[in-house]
């Protein structure tokens, strides 16, 4: 997770029609994530998520420091970029919850201490993180209840999202992001992400997670 200038997350995201959570003044909140898919209903597959957190549609902007840490509790996440590494899980990822998803080689390293992925386009690099898992959370440590948002075709969707995590390690900092040149590579660019610090790194060594079928937000 990193800290980004709102405005600049807000124009990224302006197609979407919905607004940028502001957890501090000025500045939003962008998350980098990568999932190796191990048995589910679309297979087995590498997933690289760009998301950004979110007011539920129609919701006003929060006024003064403890509003808008109280108004993070009903924020959602909207996937802006979703590669995948398999041609069925994006067909249906795309007809089925509206997500961005494209196909691209996604390699992953999770053996050693250091998890690190990739995300390329016939051989030249998009992006790539490096994560250095930190000290142990207490169990049923994570964010159970999510709502996903998305925005294909013109069409924005909202997903609730049930996650169950386990083994779940936490630390401040502890990720290194390299842009290469692809187009959401330079987005994250001009939001400042190339090689800078995260507020924080998440991994999670086991996690379960349904996906309830999406509905279309009407702001």
């Amino acid at each position: 997770m990193f800290a980004v200038p709102a405005a600049a997350a807000q124009a990224v995201i302006a197609y979407s029609g919905l607004e940028i959570a502001e957890p501090m003044a000025g500045r939003a909140i962008c998350s980098l994530a990568f999932v190796r898919y191990a048995d589910g209903d679309l297979g087995p597959y590498h997933e690289f998520a760009v998301a950004f957190l979110v007011r539920p549609p129609g919701t006003p902007p929060p006024s003064g420091g403890l509003g808008r840490l109280r108004g993070m509790r009903d924020v959602g996440a909207f996937i802006h970029w979703l590669p995948v590494n398999q041609e069925f899980t994006l067909e249906c990822g795309r007809s089925i919850w509206g997500f961005p998803k494209e196909l691209a080689d996604i390699p992953m390293d999770l053996a050693g201490r250091v998890k690190r992925c990739a995300v390329q386009f016939g051989g030249r690099t998009a992006v790539e993180v490096a994560v250095r898992p930190g000290p142990p959370m207490p169990g049923g440590a994570g964010a159970p209840k999510v709502d996903a948002y998305s925005c294909l075709d013109g069409v924005t969707r909202r997903t609730p999202w049930t996650l169950t995590p386990s083994d779940v390690r936490m630390r401040p900092g502890g990720a290194k992001v390299v842009l290469g040149d692809h187009p959401v590579a330079e987005e994250l660019r001009a939001l400042g992400l190339d090689r800078a610090r995260a507020l924080s790194s998440t991994t999670v060594g086991h996690l379960s997670m349904t996906f309830d079928p999406a509905e279309e937000v009407h702001s």
